[in-house]
Parts: C-alpha cells; sequence; structure tokens
C-alpha cells in the first residue's frame, strides 16, 4: 500500500516539474519574435511611430518646443503635392487626417492627408502666411487682411472673423482658462496681442506694445512668452493681459520664442540668439557666432536648440551652455524652424530643399531638391512631413 502511494506522489511531482518546463519554454519560445515580425515592427516604428496622429498647433505644443517623440525614417519620398496660385509661406497643421495651410493666393486649404485631394478652400480678401491652429471643430487662421478667421473643420464655412488694425503673419495659440472656457491669443502688426474668445469672436482683451508683434506667442503655465519688434521679451498673465515682466533682447524679434521648462529660448535681428529665465527676466546666455540675424523659431530638445540663421546655417547648440556643438550649411537663409523628432532634425532652406539631419553631429542624412525656396516650416504627422514653397506647392513625404 504504501509504494503505491509513494508511485502516485512520485507521478504527481514529476508531472508538476514537467508543466513548470512546458510553461517556461512556452514564453520563452513567445518573448522571440519572428524576424520578419521584427522587421515589419521596426519598420513601422520608424515611419508611424514618428509622430502622434495629429499636429493641430504650429511647434507641436502650446509651449512652441518644435520637439516630438518617436523616430523618423532614414529616407522620404513623395507621396503627393498640391498646388496653390501663390506662394506658400505658411507652415501646415494637421488633425485628423486633414492639412490645413493658407497661401499667398489668399486661401486657405483643407487638403486629405492621405491623397492630397483639396476638401475645401476659403477665400480671404490677402496673403495667409500665418500657420493655422485647430481648436475643438473650429480652424483658425490669420490673414495679410488684417483679419482672423474662424472656419468650420469639415465644411469650411465662416464662423467667425475677428479685426486687427494690422496686418496677421503670426499663428494663434491656445489659451485655457480655469472655467474651461477656450481662448486663442494672436499677434498684429497693429502692436498687440489680441485675446479672442474662441466661441463669439470677440475680444477679452488685448496687450499693447511699441512695435509689431510678427511671431506666436507661447503659452506657458497660464503665462504667455512672445518677443517683438520693439526689442522686447514680454511676459503677462494669461489670466487678464496685465504684463508680468519685459526683457530688454538688444534687437527686435521676428521669431516666436520657444518655452520649455521656464526658459524662453529666440533669436534677434542683432545677431545674437537668447535663452532667458522667464521668472526672473535674467538672460542665462547669449549665442553670437554670426553676423547675420535669426529669424527661424527654436526647437528645443533634451539637451540641445536647433534653430536656422540668415547666414545659411542651421545652428545647434548646448541647452545649457549655450556653447556652439555643429552647424550645417546650406546653400541658402535659413528661416524655416526646425522640428526635432526623436534623433533627427527636419528643416527647410532658400536653397530649395528639404534636409533630414542627425541632431548628434549635424551630418546630412538625406535631402529632397524642390528648387524653389522654403520659408515654411516642417509639420509631422502619422509618419509625414508636409511643408510649403515658393513654388506654390504644398508637399508630402513619407517614409521609404
Amino acid at each position: 500500500m504504501k509504494s503505491s502511494i509513494d508511485g502516485i506522489v512520485i507521478f504527481l511531482i514529476l508531472s508538476l516539474i514537467g508543466g513548470i518546463i512546458f510553461l517556461s519554454s512556452k514564453k520563452s519560445i513567445s518573448s522571440k519574435k519572428d524576424p520578419v515580425e521584427k522587421g515589419i515592427h521596426k519598420k513601422l516604428t520608424e515611419v508611424t511611430g514618428a509622430s502622434r496622429k495629429n499636429w493641430d498647433i504650429f511647434r507641436a505644443d502650446p509651449g512652441l518646443s518644435g520637439k516630438i517623440s518617436g523616430r523618423l525614417a532614414e529616407k522620404f519620398e513623395i507621396i503627393w503635392k498640391f498646388k496653390t496660385e501663390g506662394e506658400v509661406k505658411s507652415s501646415a497643421v494637421v488633425k485628423d487626417g486633414v492639412v490645413f495651410i493658407g497661401s499667398s493666393d489668399g486661401n486657405i486649404y483643407a487638403i486629405a492627408l492621405e491623397s492630397g485631394k483639396q476638401i475645401w478652400k476659403f477665400k480671404t480678401t490677402d496673403a495667409v502666411e500665418a500657420p493655422a491652429i485647430v481648436v475643438g471643430d473650429i480652424v483658425v487662421a490669420g490673414s495679410y487682411d488684417g483679419l482672423l478667421y474662424a472656419l468650420d473643420v469639415n465644411s469650411g464655412k465662416l464662423k467667425w472673423k475677428y479685426q486687427t488694425e494690422g496686418k496677421v503673419l503670426a499663428s494663434a495659440n491656445r489659451l485655457k482658462t480655469r472655467n474651461g472656457k477656450e481662448k486663442i491669443v494672436v499677434g498684429s502688426y497693429d502692436g498687440k496681442l489680441h485675446c479672442v474668445d474662441m466661441e463669439s469672436g470677440e475680444a477679452v482683451w488685448r496687450y499693447e506694445t511699441e512695435s509689431y508683434v510678427n511671431g506666436c506667442a507661447a503659452v506657458f503655465e497660464n503665462r504667455i512668452v512672445f518677443g517683438g519688434c520693439d526689442a522686447k521679451i514680454h511676459v503677462i498673465s494669461g489670466k487678464d493681459g496685465s504684463k508680468l515682466r519685459q526683457i530688454d533682447s538688444g534687437s527686435y524679434i521676428a521669431a516666436s520664442a520657444a518655452v520649455d521648462e521656464g526658459f524662453a529660448y529666440v533669436g534677434t535681428f542683432d545677431n545674437v540668439f537668447l535663452k532667458v529665465n522667464i521668472d526672473t527676466g535674467e538672460v542665462v546666455w547669449r549665442y553670437e557666432q554670426t553676423d547675420d540675424p535669426f529669424f527661424s523659431s527654436a526647437a528645443v530638445g533634451d539637451n540641445v536648440v536647433v534653430f536656422g540663421g540668415k547666414d545659411n546655417f542651421v545652428h545647434c547648440v548646448d541647452k545649457r551652455s549655450g556653447k556652439l556643438v555643429w552647424k550645417f550649411r546650406t546653400g541658402g537663409e535659413v528661416d524655416s524652424s526646425p522640428v526635432i523628432c526623436g534623433e533627427k532634425v527636419v528643416v527647410g532652406s532658400e536653397d530649395g530643399r528639404l534636409y533630414l539631419l542627425n541632431i548628434a553631429d549635424g551630418k546630412e542624412i538625406w535631402s529632397y531638391e524642390i528648387g524653389e525656396s522654403i520659408s515654411s516650416s516642417p509639420a509631422i504627422a502619422e509618419g509625414k512631413i508636409i511643408i510649403g514653397s515658393d513654388d506654390g506647392y504644398v508637399y508630402a513625404f513619407e517614409g521609404k
């Protein structure tokens, strides 16, 4: 009897050990992907993992960082180009598979991201160089005619328009209030920053500077930061537009300031690029290795800041010290504002080329010759790069 019981116990123990070995082996096998599957996964990560689905605001986020996470492919090919009747100096935004962009022909266009086919267009009375912004079901863009147009994203029908007293070249930015109401802020050549209610299109407040406001205003922790042609960096309250501080930059500012972790990064027309503490007004560092102005807005990475110059170079400096890390020479002025995606930088140049650079050393990975000047800044959505050119076309590139 005892030997029978011992046999049963041994059988159960051996069965248990066998089960453990089987489960362990199964887990090990399942953790090893088929090489083909791994290759497909890698390709998808490189191409479609490059960004989120939408790029619905100029420079990627309210702080205007010009940076997104993910990876881009090593090479790209044109999947479509869309013809307008004027130069395309505006930069694209993308929402739910639709590209919104202005043209010097006075139109704001909605274009299907996948096919490049026109969905609708809306005619203003002058050139549209300002990048649009999408807030909810409304797309908003300014025009040289001094008006800010709010359009239905699906139909392009006018919801409201807001009058400034000067041309609007800058993109609007979104500003959320504590009660959840959406507002936008936008600069104008009337020398004011305007805060507009998104629902009614009525002015909430106006902040007056001493000259033109050319760039987009950054929004950071309910504060608004922007440079002006009055040579000042303005820091104001998002609540009521009251002045918090003004920082003398030494020369007028046409670029949009990028804000990251309480610091603003912006170049001036006196050939100086600055890092400024927006809480104290302290200039942390000054970068001055050029004899030409900065019009391009910066992309702020984890460790570096990248921006274009009218000296034909793309500049990369150390984020902490402001010391030069690398420079990349193009064949024309670089007014296009670069975008950092993972380990790569995307930027256009007035030499007519779109460049893909390695962020570590500034080496060219890939470029494409459009042929006409590019001052438009790239947008990246669903692994695609969208950019305009002075040849009147909007281009879409996809990784291959």
